[in-house]
């Protein structure tokens, strides 16, 4: 996910957006304790995906 995307979302996409992410984390990291996890990369993108929406949720609070 591109930081242009998230910019572009309001702010109830991006908790929507936060909270599927997070939901997709566990996912991954439940399938990687199991040993089904395909590309451990995936764990690392879903984490800078969340730290890109937070960054965003987090400048718009100080902005306001």
């Amino acid at each position: 996910m591109k930081i242009k995307e998230i910019k572009n979302m309001t702010d109830a996409e991006l908790q929507v957006k936060l909270s599927d992410l997070q939901k997709e984390l566990f996912q991954l990291r439940f399938n990687h304790a199991t040993g089904q996890l395909a590309s451990p990369a995936s764990l690392a993108n879903c984490k800078k995906d969340i730290a890109r929406v937070k960054t965003v949720i987090r400048e718009r609070e100080l902005k306001a």
